[in-house]
């Protein structure tokens, strides 16, 4: 049993932390995109502050990717608001390649219409190139989300790959306080921190937020019966539902890629095993054996097989079971602990929490070629979590003396902090996209 408690502990739990976040660029790309943004005509009347801030919002998305450079604001003296007024000699000179410009128009009924065009100065010498134009109408309470809704439009255009602005993540903010009871909160926000919003508190611990496949739901482990249950929480409503709730362990839920299943750990046939639980007929079915402890599963793209942690072969490693055969492979081999697999979208790589001489740190395992790369070197980091588009990993650090939340990009080339206010954090959780 200590055994056991042992490993669980260092495989569910993290000491992390974090609250309303202030990004922190500590590493960025050798050569960075360079982007001019121009503030928005009728900005000034439509915002108050840099919340919806539409042109700030921007520049901070971008900027804080690692992946642009964004011109400061006071190098800028000429200030277009269409594309057909974009001067490509003026914004060459000032080292844009792309410029972005817009304009935020009132409407009735607290609508804004907002027009916005993202042109290329450097690709034809002769004349600007439209990369994206678009308008929209939106009420001004949506003018954060949009900001970032351009983020990822922009990102798309200039790299190609799908941009996260409009994700959100989860996680378990632990608060300590002198002579009081732990509270522990499960709180999502937007990905840059911004609107940090709790949808529950205890004073016994919550695990392990797992996002549904269409980001409406989060399932989670709570030890509010001072037993592990596993609940479903819905985002917008507050309603959850008891999913499991078995004698011994109920850990590590992890959602399907159609959202019809979970996996998860129970501990009910006396080890520690991977099941899955249709949610619809609530048929639980047991996928591996043994006396091993197997935990922390994650599915494939489609559907077929789990990846999943265990000690079956004497240190802590990952393997991979077919949900419909049962067989087990083991998947990684380098090093002595390699655990908290997240695969990428092609399921080509996987990121892990691998130790080495230097302690826990976050790496790339490539599955074909075995091959492994670390991507993070203070070896006191815990529970990966990957971006919906597979470049950027968010995961637990600790920062001078803080436990705070850091994020890498699969390559490496970036690398940030989100710096802690107050509280712990436990086991971030990165959403799908969202729309």
């Amino acid at each position: 049993m200590q055994r056991l408690y042992y490993l669980l502990t260092l495989l569910v739990f993290a000491n992390p932390a974090f609250a309303a976040l202030n990004i922190q660029i500590t590493q960025g790309v050798q050569a960075p995109l360079p982007v001019a943004i121009v503030p928005f005509e009728n900005q000034a009347e439509i915002t108050t502050n840099n919340d919806n801030n539409l042109t700030q919002v921007i520049k901070n998305d971008l900027q804080n990717s690692g992946y642009f450079a964004v011109t400061p604001s006071e190098r800028l003296l000429q200030f277009p608001h269409s594309a057909a007024e974009v001067n490509q000699g003026y914004f060459q000179q000032v080292g844009a390649d792309n410029v972005l410009v817009g304009s935020v128009i009132p409407q009735a009924n607290n609508q804004v219409l907002v027009k916005v065009s993202l042109v290329n100065v450097f690709q034809n010498r002769m004349n600007n190139t439209v990369l994206w134009n678009e308008t929209y109408t939106v009420d001004k309470t949506a003018l954060r989300r949009l900001a970032h809704h351009i983020s990822d439009q922009i990102y798309a255009q200039l790299t190609g790959e799908k941009g996260v602005f409009s994700t959100r993540i989860a996680y378990v903010l632990v608060i300590r306080r002198s002579k009081e009871p732990a509270e522990y909160r499960l709180d999502i926000a937007d990905f840059d921190g911004y609107g940090p919003k709790t949808i529950l508190r205890s004073n016994e611990p919550v695990m392990s937020p797992a996002w549904s496949p269409d980001g409406k739901k989060i399932a989670y482990v709570s030890f509010e019966k001072r037993h592990s249950q596993i609940y479903i929480h819905n985002v917008a409503t507050g309603e959850r539902e008891l999913i499991s709730h078995y004698d011994g362990i109920n850990g590590a839920p992890a959602w399907s890629p159609d959202g019809q299943h979970l996996a998860l750990v129970l501990s009910k046939s006396g080890h520690p095993k991977i099941y899955t639980l249709d949610l619809n007929t609530k048929v639980l079915t047991q996928v591996t054996d043994g006396i091993s402890i197997d935990t922390e599963p994650v599915w494939t793209a489609d559907g077929k097989s789990i990846y999943f942690t265990s000690d079956r072969g004497g240190s802590p490693q990952i393997y991979e079971v077919n949900v419909a055969s049962k067989t087990v492979k083991r998947i990684t081999f380098d090093g002595n602990f390699n655990a908290s697999a997240a695969l990428s979208p092609t399921g080509e790589e996987m990121i892990v929490l691998h130790r080495d001489v230097d302690g826990y740190d976050i790496a790339l395992y490539n599955v074909d070629s075995g091959s492994l790369k670390v991507l993070t070197h203070s070896g006191s980091n815990q529970s990966p979590a990957l971006a919906p588009n597979g470049r950027l990993v968010m995961y637990a650090a600790r920062f001078e003396d803080k436990d705070v939340l850091a994020i890498t990009s699969t390559d490496g080339a970036v690398s940030m902090r989100l710096p802690a206010r107050e509280g712990n954090v436990q086991e971030p959780a990165w959403s799908p996209f969202l729309g």
